[in-house]
């Protein structure tokens, strides 16, 4: 059964992308890099210490394929490979992401109680000065509430790009918005997860090759968390 709704729930997003116009891209573009951070946070939720983040994608009409892998630089530090399936036409995108984390079931594993796959749909819209972004997971770890029912935990954030000082910034607040232990480790209800501010600069290594370097500050008002973390990207 889970293995059928993971995969109709694929179906039905590459459906959905596919009834949307193809954006005017003829040939497909490769990109391919690594960030190294002082620290994993993601949505407000510490998962690591300095990690190698690493990123290959391929877009073509629209439509992406991409691999995101991070793993600390200690033996014990889980590690991390997502899939994205993704579509995006001007300010909006749309796609599924396969979360999956070591350290327990197999990669292969897809049971209902044997995974450490989480299966997302997202959709957003880019309004410039504005990006709105939802995240629903649909299988695999879905997430539950206190009476054991499937809360198919969800998050939304918003993001504000702006330039100041010579640099480029972005402003985000993030939330879960109703109860699950996906998040924030189980608080009820509606909880603010992420606000966070980061700034990114090149830094001039040649004439021909720069260096990104960011830093970002973030708060997790519903765990009273705060971080700050660095990174160079390549």
């Amino acid at each position: 059964m889970k293995k059928r709704l993971v995969r109709n729930g694929l179906l039905i997003a590459i459906a959905m992308i596919a009834t949307i116009p193809a954006a005017a891209q003829d040939k497909v573009e490769a990109e391919v890099g690594a960030d190294l951070v002082s620290g994993y946070i993601w949505r407000g939720q510490d998962l690591g210490n300095v990690s190698i983040q690493p990123s290959l994608s391929l877009a073509y009409k629209g439509f992406s394929l991409s691999a995101w892998g991070s793993a600390g630089f200690e033996k014990s530090d889980t590690k991390e490979l997502d899939l994205t399936l993704g579509y995006g036409i001007g300010g909006f995108s749309v796609s599924v992401t396969d979360y999956w984390f070591n350290g327990g079931p197999g990669y292969f594993h897809y049971g209902a109680h044997d995974t450490n796959h989480t299966f997302e749909a997202q959709v957003g819209y880019d309004f410039g000065a504005l990006a709105l972004n939802w995240y629903t997971n649909f299988a695999g770890n879905v997430g539950y509430k206190a009476n054991g029912e499937r809360a198919y935990a969800s998050y939304f954030s918003i993001e504000a790009p702006f330039r100041l000082g010579g640099l480029d910034w972005a402003a985000t607040v993030g939330a879960t918005p109703w109860e699950n232990d996906f998040y924030n480790g189980g608080k009820n209800g509606f909880a603010v997860s992420e606000v966070g501010i980061k700034t990114t600069k090149e830094l001039k290594i040649t004439g021909s090759w720069t260096l990104p370097v960011f830093a970002q500050a973030i708060w997790n008002p519903a765990t009273e968390g705060a971080y700050f973390v660095a990174g160079l990207s390549f």
